[in-house]
This record gives C-alpha cells, structure tokens and sequence, in this order.
C-alpha cells in the first residue's frame, strides 16, 4: 500500500472506534421519568459498600445518615431484610420523613434465626410509628432451607407479637405452590423478578410478566392485600435468553412499572437502593447491579433524565484507539486494511473485555484471568496481522494460535455445563477466532491439537444454542465466533500465511 494511503487507515480506524463505543454509551432519553415532588413508595436497603458484605458489617451510623439523606428524596420507604446491624434504622428514617418495612432474616440456624425473630419483634415495638410492616424471612421457601409448616409457627408467633401487619417474601409462584402460609399473615409479599423467572421476559414484554403474576396472585388469594415485594431489573450482567441488564433498560423497566403500578393502585418495593457487588458470589455478575445508584452512591439516572449504559464510552474510545495503533505499528500493518481491521476488532474487544473485569471478576485470580485472556487476544492478532502483512511463519505463531483455541475451549466448556454466572467474552475471543481462520496451523505438533480442539467448540455450539434459546444474542455472538474459530482450526490449508 502506498505510503500516504496510512491516513486514511487512521481516520478509518479512529472513526469506527469512536462510532463502536459511542452506540454503546449514548445517552438515551427514557419515556415516564418521576416528577421531581414525586418519590418512590419504597426500596430495599443494605448498607453495604464495594465488596462489603453482611457478614463483616459493623454499625456505621455516619453511613446511615449519609444514605438516607440523599434517599430521601427519591423514596418514602426502605425494606431491610435483617435486624442484625440495621437497629438504627428506625431513628434515621424518621429524621428523614420516611418509614421502614422490617425483615427478620431465617435461615437453616436455629439460633441466628430465633435472633433475628426477637431483634425484629424488638424493633417493631419499639418503633411503632415508623415501622410499618414486619416480614418474617425472605426466600426461605426458594432456597429450601425451612418448610412452610416451619415458617407458619414462626409467622403466627411475630404476629401475636406485633401490633404492625405481618407477611412473608417470596417469588410469587412459590405463594401460589404453599398458600398455606396465608394462614399466618395480613398480606402477601411476592417477588415479581422478570429477569430471574424461568421462563425470562425481555424488557418488552417485562410490565405485562408482571402484571400476569399479579393477577395471578391475587386470584389465589382472593381479598388479601398484596405488596409485591420486589421487582427491578439488572443494570449490568450476562443476558438471560431475551432478557438484557443494561442501565438503560432498568431505567425502561422501573420508569415503566412505577407509571403500571401508580395507575393499578399496587403496593410495591422497589430492589434495590444502591448497588451491592457481594452478592456477585452467590448470583453472578447480574446480582450485584440491581440499584438507583452505584456502589459509591452515584445517581445511574434510573428514575430521571437521560441514561447511558456506558458513561465512561469516551475514555474506552481513547484507549481502545491507542491500542489500536500500538498493535497496528509494533506490527507493521499500518498500511495494510485486511491487517489494520483485524487489529481495529482486537483492541476494541481487549477494551470491551477489560472494561467488563471491574463487573463481573469478583476474586484476584478472575480478574487476572481476563487480563491474561485480553492479552492472548492482542497476541494472537498480532500474529495474524504480520502474517497478513507478509511476514514468515514461526512456529511460535502455531502456539499463539493453539493456546487461544485451548483457552476458548475451556470456556466453551464452562458454558455448556456451568453456565448460570458466566458471561459470553466476545471480546476477548473475536480477534483470535478471526487469526484462527487466517493461519490455524498447517502442519506440525499443533495441527492435530488445533482439529481436536476445533471439534470439541463445534460439539458445544448446539449445547449452547440448546440452553440459551436463540433469543439470547450475546449467545448467538458467542456460537458465530466459536463456529468461526472451529472452522478455522479444522479447513485444509496449505503452508503459509493463510
């Protein structure tokens, strides 16, 4: 290519990289956001901040006061879900003109569980012109970890000790499998979660999923009232067949579902207040991005002006550009398209991919996981681009090549039969799958390697395919690289660049 055709190459490369990183962070203007005079009717609180979580809590009563300040103009009421802790609760809700649902948090132990019975009971009674309502145990049902029998006793024993009305919260279908445990309580609490359910709604169709259970619910329950617990939807975290986290649609979903909510007279409670990254462990990266705001309490713009699902998009640009140019140069492929688009693909899926670590990486050795894979990312394509470019064969080429399939196997295998909390890293697997098809190896210890690597991603397509649904797109991007990346390992070829 001629000298000066290098600036066209530039302007190309930087054109297609602002482009890429600013559809995924635009700002978007969301349709049903809340008047400024107008709050929520409650939200589920934790304290918690980063990676705290509540078996290290101590009492903070200066975060307690930091977080109801800026709470309470969003919100008339908090849902806490354990005594343990929370005792000041009370006192700093009523400071701020707000009320509080309490929740005693039952488990399999005994003693813990008949703990936060008498602290909750305590707590009622104590405040009973702020408390408005006591729930006995969360999920228990769900998680298998008391029976309803089990869970009856301890309803009626808050209850006749109590002077507030009494509930208990669960997925709803799990009300309309045990409708003894009515019985027990004054209301119905029902967790109505479109992302979690087993049949997952998109954002769509996610108001009319909810309104279905509600009706459902209160069919079964004829006469009782009903709080709907929970409801919210993800901002960050891996699709669920047509089901999308992304801030801008919780944004959709609760905008959506207060304006549903507000006309059908429902009472509800909103999950949650503030982003908790702990739950990260038990849920995956989903379950730590269900807020009105981060981790360090900034606003993500859910209830009120434009939303992006990406605010830092511009600094990803420069960095994904400057990498861009890092790869393309150490390479010599400046003046080469083919070169310089294989390159463009790799750092902005090393970026994407990165960008993605400080989410969904909850250890020291999961985040240097996806450091090593971005970095097999860059190499591998860099390999291709001077093979592209003309450069010989080395057989360390062979081994970049190799490895990457070994690495995108291993996780092909993770999704097949581990799949619940792991993500799709399309970006780390773009580049390589495309430097597979390129100059998979043709000959040597590696060509068999590579074949049977290439079969064992080809075997795991269709599982994929099986248990994601094809409404799952990031699913879909996932089985294209990996078919792209089989084939490449397995089509005869001769020796040389290609």
């Amino acid at each position: 290519m001629p000298r000066g055709a290098a600036l066209p190459v530039l302007l190309a490369a930087l054109v297609a990289t602002v482009a890429f990183w600013w559809l995924f962070g635009r700002a978007q203007q969301i349709p049903g956001e809340l008047a400024p005079d107008r709050r929520l009717q409650c939200v589920s609180y934790t304290p918690f901040v980063g990676d705290e979580h509540p078996g290290d809590f101590r009492v903070d009563d200066a975060r307690l006061e930091r977080d109801f300040a800026l709470l309470a103009g969003h919100v008339g009421c908090v849902r806490i879900y354990s005594v343990r802790g929370m005792e000041r609760v009370p006192e700093v809700a009523r400071a701020h003109g707000m009320t509080v649902i309490a929740g005693a948090w039952v488990g399999r132990d005994d003693a813990e569980t008949e703990r936060e019975i008498a602290g909750v009971i305590a707590l009622a009674n104590r405040h009973p012109e702020v408390v408005r309502a006591v729930l006995v145990g969360n999920e228990v049902l769900l998680r298998r970890e008391r029976t309803a029998a089990q869970l009856l006793a301890m309803l009626q024993r808050v209850r006749a000790a109590v002077v507030q009305p009494v509930s208990y919260g669960d997925v709803w279908e799990f009300w309309l499998q045990n409708p003894g445990i009515a019985a027990g309580t004054d209301f119905v609490t029902i967790h109505l979660l479109p992302y979690w359910e087993n049949d997952p709604s998109g954002i769509d169709a996610a108001i009319e999923a909810v309104t279905r259970a509600h009706e459902a619910t209160a069919r079964a329950f004829p006469g009782m009232p009903i709080l709907i617990g929970e409801t919210g939807w993800p901002s960050q975290g891996r699709q669920r067949e047509g089901a999308v986290p992304g801030r801008v649609n919780e944004a959709r979903f609760v905008r959506g579902f207060v304006q549903r909510a507000e006309s059908a007279g429902w009472s509800y409670n909103l999950i949650e207040a503030f982003d908790q990254p702990w739950k990260r462990v038990q849920e995956g990266a989903v379950g730590g991005y269900w807020g009105l705001f981060d981790t360090a309490r900034r606003d993500k713009h859910v209830l009120r002006g434009e939303v992006s699902n990406l605010p830092a998009w511009r600094t990803c640009a420069a960095v994904a550009f400057a990498s861009w140019l890092g790869l393309v140069l150490s390479a010599g492929a400046l003046r080469s398209w083919p070169a310089a688009l294989l390159a463009l693909i790799a750092a902005n899926g090393s970026v994407l991919h990165l960008q993605q670590m400080r989410l969904f990486a909850r250890t020291v050795a999961e985040s240097g996981w996806f450091v090593a894979l971005a970095v097999l990312g860059l190499l591998a394509a860099w390999v291709a681009c001077r093979r592209l470019t003309g450069a010989e064969r080395a057989r360390w080429h062979d081994g970049v090549i190799g490895v990457a399939a070994a690495v995108a196997t291993v996780e092909m295998l993770g999704l097949c039969f581990d799949a619940r909390y792991r993500h799709f890293p399309l970006g780390a697997f773009a580049a390589p799958a495309l430097a597979a098809w390129l100059c998979a190896p043709s000959d040597g210890p590696w060509r068999e390697r590579c074949r049977v690597l290439g079969g064992v991603l080809a075997l795991g397509i269709p599982v994929v395919l099986w248990q994601e649904t094809p409404r799952n797109t990031q699913a879909l991007g996932w089985i294209a690289t990996m078919g792209v990346m089989a084939a490449g390992l397995w089509r005869p070829r001769t020796r040389g660049p290609a």
